[in-house]
């Protein structure tokens, strides 16, 4: 009897350490995207690196991607992988500028593949995750504190989302995505700045520009 007192006030114990943890971890989320989604706008630059140990792609086998993105609530401009992406609030324009091709959508990318998306970056964890406080590293001088989020939907095409978190900004410096197909994708932030002084039309798609362009719209 007196086993299974001390087996049942363990599991009680654990269970109540597992809950604040994730009401730990689940605050720090919320104070981040307080903080970065009180600016008038954001401007991110970022690399990106993709590896796959059981495909023998190892990070660092060639060079990370670079982007750059400015948000403003959910609008966001995206220059990646030589493309731009517009998204006004309404519609999404996506500019391949090798192939002076443009293609319109309304509405914003489907996160139905499972991946976070630029105007969800803030908002993607309130639903369908479980959280979990990492460990607090120090970082060139920085401590930052990692959590981990795991998708409810065991069907989830996404196994795990690590953020590394600036514990004295709030702000994100880094976001680790892993597949269930094994691929890991790695954003890390190179540079942030906040409310700039952006243009009017900042968010908004010129037609009449890329039509002089020859540019054709579908």
């Amino acid at each position: 009897m007196k086993k299974i007192t001390i087996l049942f006030l363990s599991l009680f114990l654990t269970t109540i350490t597992f809950s604040q943890n994730a009401e730990k971890a689940k605050s720090l989320l919320d104070e981040v995207s307080t903080t970065m989604g009180a600016y008038k706008n954001m401007s991110i630059s970022f690399s990106q690196t993709l590896s796959n140990e059981d495909a023998g792609i190892m990070e660092g086998d060639e060079p990370p991607i670079r982007g750059k993105i400015t948000l403003s609530g959910e609008k966001y401009s995206l220059n990646y992988l030589g493309n731009q992406f517009i998204f006004d609030g309404k519609k999404l324009y996506v500019i391949n500028n090798d192939e002076k091709e443009i293609t319109v959508t309304d509405g914003d990318m489907s996160g139905d593949d499972g991946f976070i998306y630029p105007s969800k970056l803030l908002t993607f964890y309130k639903e369908g995750y479980n959280f979990e406080m990492g460990d607090l590293k120090n970082l060139k001088g920085r401590n930052i504190q990692l959590v981990t989020l795991s998708p409810i939907d065991s069907a989830s095409d996404i196994v795990k989302v690590e953020l590394a978190i600036d514990a004295k900004t709030k702000h994100i410096y880094k976001l680790i995505q892993t597949g269930s197909n094994g691929s890991k994708t790695t954003f890390t932030i190179t540079e942030f700045k906040s409310n700039q002084t952006l243009p009017n039309n900042h968010f908004s798609f010129d037609e009449a520009k890329y039509k002089k362009l020859n540019f054709s719209i579908d």
